[in-house]
């Protein structure tokens, strides 16, 4: 079974999947949860590793742009992980692993669809390998 590694806002997107879990909508058993205060705090060292040590895809969701509880988290965020994706095939990763999303405390229903579309993205990818560029 592939395994992806959610970093989810405390805020917003914990409670989502927390409302999600509440309204029992149906969703695919792939991820594993961690709970951070703002989406804006994630490393980008944090996702490497979860794909280093052997997750087929990572997931960074928070607060819509505008509703953070910390003011501007999520637009750190946005830009952080804008850079990210860029720099996942040069480092040796294949485009699509990496999955960013606003999901607020009320959008149960649209974080179990979200993590949906994940799987379905996820077995498209071939098996993950540790580092492409490392057989080079």
């Amino acid at each position: 079974m592939k395994k992806v590694i959610a970093f989810l806002c405390n805020w917003c997107s914990y409670a989502g999947a927390d409302l999600a879990g509440v309204s029992r909508f149906q969703y695919p058993p792939i991820t594993r949860t961690i709970r951070v205060p703002c989406s804006g705090r994630v490393n980008p060292l944090y996702l490497f590793k979860a794909l280093y040590e052997g997750a087929d895809a990572v997931w960074v969701s928070g607060c819509h742009p505008g509703d953070c509880h910390y003011q501007t988290g999520n637009y750190y965020a946005r830009r952080r992980f804008a850079i990210f994706n860029a720099l996942m095939e040069y480092v040796g990763f294949e485009k699509g692993r990496v999955f960013f999303s606003w999901i607020s405390a009320s959008e149960g229903k649209k974080f179990a669809e979200t993590v949906k579309h994940i799987k379905e993205e996820v077995e498209k990818l071939p098996p993950r390998q540790k580092f492409l560029r490392e057989n080079d």
